[in-house]
């Protein structure tokens, strides 16, 4: 018994025991998903991600803004600014909140989180409080003093939907799709740069 306990003793000292350290934590990783998501987006001036997530950390939607299923996005105009508005983006794209809803793969989001890259419209926030989703998490307000964001937290408020800042712990996320082969990597792994 007392070799066997050695040679188990000192076989698991050739492993590391401890878990890595660096491992993206839940906020982070939704956040980056939905950034993720958001190179999917054709439109050159604006790339928008959304990721929904219920109770258990399980993503459950995910979207970016686009053209509307079924319309040619190249028959479509792309620009921010024109004489008609309706030679803009404006009234043809749908936003990432939008889309991560339509996108659900569950029976519904209700008291879901949203992550999203951009504090949403005042229409993107009537679609959020229909869904039912409890909690909107956004890295940017740069928006905020337009009548569109205030009236989004005019109803949220209404409703009691809270809203926050997402604060991330680390400014960059790579990811190698390289590293799967290098020497020592049993997983796909990215690495994290703090601010």
């Amino acid at each position: 018994m007392l070799c066997i306990g050695w040679l188990v003793e000192n076989h698991l000292k050739c492993f590391n025991q401890n878990k890595r350290e660096d491992y993206l934590e839940w906020p982070e990783y939704f956040m980056a998903v939905a950034f993720l998501s958001a190179q999917r987006s054709k439109d050159p001036s604006s790339q928008v991600g959304a990721c929904i997530v219920n109770p258990e950390n399980k993503i459950v939607g995910i979207g970016y803004n686009g053209m509307p299923n079924g319309c040619d996005d190249d028959l479509l105009p792309w620009s921010r600014e024109a004489p008609d508005r309706l030679d803009t983006k404006y009234p043809y794209v749908c936003h990432a909140e939008l889309n991560a809803i339509m996108n659900k793969n569950s029976a519904d989001v209700k008291g879901c989180t949203m992550y999203v890259a951009l504090f949403p419209c005042n229409e993107c926030a009537k679609l959020i409080i229909q869904a039912g989703i409890k909690e909107v998490i956004y890295l940017s307000d740069k928006y905020h003093d337009t009548p569109e964001m205030t009236a989004s937290r005019r109803l949220f408020n209404l409703v009691g939907i809270t809203y926050r800042e997402f604060k991330p712990k680390h400014n960059m996320i790579v990811i190698d799709f390289n590293s799967i082969n290098h020497p020592g990597m049993g997983s796909m792994t990215g690495s994290v740069h703090s601010p």
